[in-house]
Order: structure tokens, then sequence, then C-alpha cells
């Protein structure tokens, strides 16, 4: 059973990739007119690489020697296929909705718009809550407590240290627009939090 669920995780790390290519690409080829990244910046990013993806490759390589598996059913299996459908759905609406806009760190594009549309009109960080939901569907799919919830760990540092700054930096570029945007959404669940 625990071959299957990663492979089911397998396939949710390729669409992502897939889904996520094109917008590197994109973003490469923009200009940056503000540049608020830091090494801690860096450093959680590559903490979700490891959490999101590493662990769990070795974990299913056999690296951890069965340390910390736990047993795999059915049910854990099937709120990791909905968290991941979630997820991916979440994710690439996202991207679409943000299009030029979008950037892997604290930045602002030059001729960056505010986006309030889409999933945006209803959330702040829907981006953040996708990613969320995949490191709550690795903790489904796989079975190890240690590579199972790293990537849900290492996503919510990155938020509970970025979003701050993340909307600081929009308050500065956008002023009352932001303020306004901030008092009509929710940071991440809409009508919730």
């Amino acid at each position: 059973m625990s071959r299957f669920s990663f492979i089911l995780w397998a396939l949710m790390l390729l669409a992502w990739c897939a889904m996520r290519y094109p917008a590197m690409r994109r973003a490469r080829r923009q200009r940056t007119a503000v540049d608020k990244r830091t090494a801690l910046d860096i450093t959680l990013l590559l903490a979700c690489g490891v959490g999101l993806a590493l662990l769990p490759i070795l974990w299913r390589l056999g690296v951890l020697s069965g340390v910390a598996d736990r047993p795999q059913g059915l049910v854990p299996i099937v709120l990791g296929v909905a968290s991941g459908a979630a997820f991916l759905w979440l994710f690439r609406r996202s991207h679409k909705d943000l299009g030029r806009n979008w950037s892997v760190t604290l930045e602002v594009r030059e001729g960056h718009q505010l986006v309030t549309h889409g999933v945006y009109a209803h959330v702040r960080h829907p981006m953040y809550a996708s990613f969320l939901l995949w490191g709550t569907a690795q903790a489904f799919l796989i079975p190890n407590w240690i590579a199972g919830l790293a990537g849900l760990a290492a996503v919510l540092a990155l938020y509970a240290v970025r979003q701050s700054r993340e909307e600081a930096m929009m308050r500065e570029t956008f002023g009352l627009e932001y303020d306004a945007y901030c008092a009509r959404t929710k940071r991440l669940v809409p009508g919730v939090f």
C-alpha cells in the first residue's frame, strides 16, 4: 500500500513541476523593480524543497531504514488524493490569476499589478494555501512521520516568516489599494482566516 501511495505522491510532484516550469521561465525574463529576498527567505525555500520533495524520495529509497514508519490504510490515501487534487487545482488557478505578477521570492516586478480577481478575490495568499494542501496531502500519502510531515512543517515555517513581509511589501507598493483589498479578503481560507 505504501508503494501505491508513494506513486500517487510522485505523480502529484510531477504535475506540480509541469505547472511551475512555465511560470519560472516567464519570471526569469521579467525585470525586478523591488527585491526584498533575504538569506532566510532562500533558506526557507530550500527547506520546502527538502521537505516536499527530497525527504519523501529518500524515505522511499530506504535512507530512513524504517525509522518513524507508520501503517498506511485506505482512508489516509483517499484523504491524501483529495488534498492533492485540491492543491493542484488551487496552485494552477493561483498561477493563472497572477500571470506575470508571480515571483518565487519577495519581489515586485516592473509593471506589477495588484491581482484581486479569480481566487485572489477571496483570499490574499492562495499560493501558500495550495502549498499547505500539498503538505497535508504528503502527510497522508507518505506513511512516515518524518518524511510525511516534513513538507507541511517547512511550508508552515515559510508562511510564518514570509506572509507579513510580503504583505508589507505589497502595502509599500500599492498603498491604500492594498489596504482596501486586505479589508475585504482573508489570508488563507475564505470567510475564516
